[in-house]
C-alpha cells in the first residue's frame, strides 16, 4: 500500500475512541472498526432491507447490503488512488445505511412523520446511534466504540440543534467545517452506486426502459458506444455494459476532478482539508449529468405508480405499528419495553428503524390480522 497523504487520516492523527482500548494486533484501527461494523447485529439486517424495491419483490434487486457493499468498492477504489485511508473509507461505506429504516425512503418518511412531536427520525443519525449506543455485543461498552472519524464521517447530514446535542462528534456543522477526505468520497461513492444501480434495477424491474433511458445524456453516451462496438450482444449484456462504463465515466471524473482540487488547495495536514471547501466533486459537466439521471429517476422509477403503492403499504406498516406500540408498550418486545419507560417514543422509533422489511410486514400481522394467532 502507498504512503498515505499528509492530509488523510491515520493512527497518528486520529480523534481515538470515546473508550480507550488496547491496540489491535496485526490491523490498524480503522479496521477495527470495519470489522466491528460487518459483525454488528444491524449490518447483518442490511440483507432483508429494501433499496428500491420491497425485499420479497424479487432476489436479484439490491438491497442495503448489496448496495453498502458497492459503496466500499467505489470507495476503496478511490482512496487508493489519491492515497487516503482504505479501512476508514470502506468502514463509512459499510456503516452508512446501519439505521434506515425499512421500506427505504418511504419507510423512514413516515417514521418521521410518527416522530415529529419526539425529536423527529433520520437515518443517518440513527446510523450513528446504532454505532453508538444499540448494538450490544461488547461486556465494556454499548455500542460499537469506532474511532472519532468513523462516528463523524456516518454522520453526513445534522441540524444545528442536533449537533449542539451531540457534542464533539457533530461540532464540525457549528463550526463550518468539513469533514475527512475519506468521508466526502463514501459520500459521493454512495451517490454514484445509488443512481446506477437503481437504472439496472429499474430495468430489470420493467418499470423503466431502454428507449426513456436514451433521452438521459450520461446514459444514451454509453448506450450508443456499446450498440456500435457490439451490434450483436443481447439486451441484458448491454444494460450491464451500459451501466459498467457509466460508473466508470462518473468515478473517473470524480477521481480527475478530486485530484484537481487537492493540488489547487495543497492542504498539508487534515485539519487544513477540515477548514477547505470540500474538495472531492464532479467536473460542471458531470456534475449536471449526473443530476439530469437523477431527475430521470425521481420522476420515472421513484414516482412510478407501483412504487408508489409499494410506498403507500409501507407507510401504511410503520405508521400502524408506531401507533400500536406508542398506545401499548407492552407489546414491545422485552429489551425495548424497559427502555420505553424512560422515552417510549425513541424506544419505539429504535425498534421499528431496526426491522427488516419481511420482518416488519410479518409484525404488522401479528398485530392487526384477526386471522393472525401465532404470536
Amino acid at each position: 500500500m502507498a504512503e498515505l497523504a499528509p492530509y488523510a487520516v491515520s493512527a497518528a492523527n486520529s480523534r481515538g475512541r470515546r473508550i480507550a482500548e488496547t491496540a489491535p494486533e496485526g490491523r490498524s484501527e480503522f479496521q477495527r472498526d470495519r470489522d466491528r461494523i460487518i459483525h454488528s447485529n444491524a449490518f447483518r439486517r442490511l440483507e432483508y432491507k429494501t433499496q428500491v424495491f420491497v425485499n420479497h419483490e424479487g432476489d436479484l434487486f439490491r438491497t442495503r447490503l448489496t448496495h453498502s457493499i458497492e459503496v466500499a468498492q467505489i470507495g476503496r477504489s478511490m482512496a487508493r488512488r489519491l492515497r487516503l485511508n482504505e479501512d476508514l473509507t470502506e468502514a463509512l461505506a459499510l456503516a452508512h445505511d446501519l439505521g434506515h429504516t425499512p421500506f427505504g425512503h418511504a419507510g423512514q418518511e413516515a417514521l418521521n412523520e410518527c416522530m415529529a412531536n419526539y425529536g423527529g427520525f433520520e437515518h443517518n443519525l440513527q446510523s450513528l446511534r446504532v454505532v453508538d449506543v444499540l448494538e450490544e455485543r461488547y461486556a465494556e461498552f454499548d455500542g460499537l466504540n469506532l474511532c472519532f472519524e468513523t462516528r463523524e464521517g456516518i454522520l453526513k447530514h445534522c441540524s444545528l440543534d442536533n449537533a449542539r446535542q451531540l457534542g464533539e462528534v457533530a461540532g464540525r456543522f457549528l463550526a463550518d467545517r468539513r469533514p475527512t477526505l475519506e468521508a466526502q468520497i463514501a459520500n459521493l461513492a454512495d451517490e454514484v452506486a445509488y443512481n446506477n444501480h437503481d437504472v439496472d434495477d429499474g430495468l430489470r424491474s420493467g418499470l423503466i426502459t431502454l428507449e426513456q433511458l436514451a433521452t438521459v445524456r450520461l446514459f444514451a453516451r454509453h448506450l450508443d458506444e456499446v450498440r456500435r462496438a457490439h451490434p450483436q450482444l443481447v439486451e441484458r449484456r448491454v444494460v450491464h455494459e451500459t451501466i459498467r462504463r457509466m460508473i466508470n465515466t462518473l468515478v473517473t471524473d470524480l477521481m480527475q476532478e478530486t485530484e484537481r482540487a487537492i493540488a489547487a488547495c495543497q492542504p498539508g495536514s487534515l485539519e487544513e482539508v477540515r477548514l477547505a471547501p470540500s474538495l472531492v466533486g464532479f467536473s460542471a459537466e458531470v456534475r449536471e449529468m449526473n443530476r439530469e439521471l437523477k431527475r430521470f429517476l425521481h420522476s420515472n422509477l421513484y414516482r412510478h405508480y407501483r412504487v408508489m403503492r409499494m410506498s403507500a403499504k409501507a407507510r401504511r406498516i410503520v405508521t400502524d405499528l408506531f401507533a400500536a406500540f406508542m398506545e401499548d408498550p407492552r407489546l414491545l418486545p422485552p429489551q425495548y419495553a424497559h427502555q420505553a419507560e424512560a422515552d417510549r417514543a425513541r424506544a419505539v422509533a429504535d425498534y421499528i428503524a431496526g426491522m427488516t422489511d419481511r420482518y416488519a410486514i410479518r409484525e404488522h400481522r401479528r398485530i392487526f390480522a384477526v386471522e393472525e394467532i401465532q404470536v
